[in-house]
Parts: C-alpha cells; structure tokens; sequence
C-alpha cells in the first residue's frame, strides 16, 4: 500500500501545507476531473508529492481556498504528466505553478514510442502501474480506497520519473527544446470560445436547411443549460444523436416528439416540456443560422493540385524534409513542427528565405528551437519548388 494522506479540512490542510513548504526539491502534481459526468471541467481531487513530505490528496469541493498550497509550493518546480490538460483547472483554484516539467511531453520529444504516464514509468523506472480508474467519476463522495491509491501512484514516482528523464534530454541535447515547449504550455493561452459551440453536434451535418438547424440551435442550448444547472455532462442528459434525431423526425406535438424512439437519454422524457419549448423557440426564431459558415481551414491536401498547384509542389518538397528532419532528433514529426504549420506556410507561401519562412512559422506559433530547426530546409525546399514545379508535384499526396 503506497502512504498519502486525503485532505478535506481546514486543520489537516494547514498541516498538509506546511509539510510540503518543508519537503525539497520539485513537487509533482496531478488533477483528477469527472469528464463524461460532469459539465465542469473542475478538479475533484489535486494530488501533490514531494521529497521529505509525502504525497497528499486534496479535496477541493470540501477545502474550496487553494491560497496556502500555492504559497507553500508556488516557486517550486511542478511536475506533472500531459500538463495541458491539468493546468485550466488548477487555474480555477488559483494554483498556478511558476515554471514547470511535463513528463509525456519530454517522453515525446525523446522519442519514446508510447508516452501514457504507464508506459513512462514503467520505461523510466521499470515499475508498472495499474490504470484501470482513469475514467472514474471522480465527484464520487466518499472516493473508494483502491481510486484513492491510484491516485496516489499517479504523483509518487513522478518526481524519479522526470530526473531519469532530464538525464537523458540532456544526453539528447534536448534540454533547451523541452524547456521552450514547457514554457509554451504554461503560458498558452486557452482557445477562444466558438462563435456557433451548437454546431458541433455530431451528426448535424444530416440537417437540412435554416429552420431546421435553428431548431438544433435551441435544442442543444436548452440541453447545456439544463447540464450547467445539474453539473451533468450534457451527453449523459440527452445524446447528440438524440437532439438530431428530434430535429430530422420533425415532430409536431410533444407527444409526437415523447414517442421518438431514437429521442433517448436519462432527462429525454422527465424534461419534455424543455425540449418541446425549445423545438417552437426554434420554429419560430426570427434569427436564422446560415446554412454554411465560412472558415479560414485550409482544403485537405489531396486537392490541392487543382486548387493551388504552386502550394502543392511546396508542401510536397517540404513535408519529407521536415520528417526526415524529425527522424534524425528522434522524435515525432509533430512535436518537431505542427503538421498545419507547414501547411499554412506552404499554402500562403510568406518567401522563400528562412528569415521570411521562420517569422509566419513564429506567427503561428512555433517555438524558437522548431524554427531553427527547419525554416531554412523549409525555404529551401520552397526555392527548389518554385524552380521545378512540375517535378515537385508529380506525385499524389
């Protein structure tokens, strides 16, 4: 049985607080959520390491103010496992660490052929984890022993874990890419909301015409207002499928509607009125959505050769340079440049020198080490296309 303590009072987190403020060196930290449950993306549980203290798991719905863990680790070095997908909801608890390290990312950047928090202990350390609560529903109260001893294992072996890894970034040369990639991921912004968030019902392409996607429109906001205000995933309330089947059966009663038999979902029956409001809401707005909406999205590569042949032939001389380029550092072509990266500076072709292909790479937002690394294989590339585009673009893509 791996030792940790569960914190969910005032005392025992002062106390808590004050032992990790006294440990050493970094600390590792994880977050636990209840996607698929909840609405929130809030965390349910923060579990923290550190030498010399311990590892403690936090309970934030029953602690609330975060404010003396942050001052106790706040200038440490945080250690976490797919950062990116932690750091939005600490920032709820207003812990927001000064610099950090994420294992799966250096495992990335090192190569390593699976970078799941198991397959990278168990590479690094040769221990195995067992991960078979990762998609709990963590706003369980009281949390079951064996969750609570996954949890624990989750920060326990990090702090070993990113050493071994440091070691071998800088055996790499790595160490300077891993610290440009950490500091993006700390300071990435989040992703604006999206001006039309109902249009990514799936299987709304199957609606036709305006009425009918305004009908989907207050479908799916009456759906996500009555999931904030249980705290439910929305899918667990009533499926996407759901709210498209309503809207392509047309029904012109409630009862009509109650008697769809694809119209399913744990609140498809008990809320009926909420849905049958927001059908006539929808019939009878005045403010009809387009029927296409425009987008700044590139066109799939494989069209291409019809539409921008001379973007094409630079793609096609680029894209293999760039993963041979990726196959020498020994790391996935992606973590070296965004695969959309080059395909915005090949379509919008910004020059053909590497001072012009490293600043629209900068413009998207390639790190520094990205750029020099392949803004002048690139421009070259760019040059040789222009000068032969028919070889260039010979083949399919």
């Amino acid at each position: 049985m791996t030792e940790y303590s569960v914190i969910s009072d005032a005392e025992e987190f002062h106390a808590a607080c004050a032992a990790l403020a006294a440990g050493t060196g970094p600390v590792a930290v994880d977050v636990e959520r209840a996607s698929g449950f909840r609405y929130s993306q809030r965390a349910y549980l923060v579990q923290v390491f550190r030498r010399g203290a311990g590892v403690f798991l936090f309970d934030p719905p029953a602690l609330g103010d975060f404010a003396p863990l942050q001052a106790a680790i706040g200038d440490a070095l945080w250690v976490f496992h797919a950062a990116s997908q932690d750091l939005p909801s600490l920032r709820e608890l207003d812990l927001v660490p000064a610099t950090i390290f994420d294992t799966e990312l250096a495992a990335r950047l090192l190569g390593h052929e699976r970078v799941g928090l198991a397959a990278v202990v168990e590479n690094t350390l040769g221990i195995t984890l067992k991960k078979e609560h990762s998609a709990a529903d963590w706003s369980t109260r009281p949390l079951p022993p064996a969750w609570l001893e996954y949890a624990a294992l989750d920060v326990l072996h990090l702090i070993d874990v990113q050493e071994a890894l440091q070691a071998q970034l800088e055996e790499q040369g790595k160490t300077e890419f891993a610290a440009e990639e950490f500091a993006a991921t700390l300071t990435r912004l989040p992703k604006p909301p999206r001006e039309d968030p109902w249009r990514r019902l799936s299987g709304l392409h199957q609606v036709r015409g305006a009425r009918n996607l305004a009908v989907a429109r207050e479908l799916w906001k009456a759906r996500e207002a009555y999931a904030q205000e249980q705290d439910v995933s929305p899918g667990r309330l009533v499926p996407d499928r759901s709210l498209v089947a309503a809207v392509l059966a047309g029904p012109q009663s409630k009862q009509a509607l109650a008697g769809i038999k694809e119209f399913q979902g744990r609140a498809s029956r008990t809320q009926i009125d909420r849905w049958w409001q927001a059908i006539v809401d929808g019939r009878a707005s005045e403010e009809l959505p387009r029927e296409r909406v425009p987008s700044d999205a590139l066109p799939p590569p494989r069209a291409w050769a019809d539409r921008n042949p001379e973007a094409d032939a630079r793609l096609k001389a680029a894209r293999p340079i760039v993963e041979a380029t990726a196959e020498e550092l020994g790391m996935p072509t992606e973590n070296l440049l965004t695969p959309e990266f080059l395909r915005r500076v090949a379509w919008e072709a910004p020059g053909t020198t590497a001072e012009e292909v490293g600043a629209a790479l900068a413009a998207l937002g390639a790190r520094p080490w990205q750029i020099a690394q392949t803004a002048q294989k690139i421009a070259d590339a760019f040059a040789e296309a222009a000068q032969s585009p028919d070889d260039t673009s010979a083949t399919a893509s």
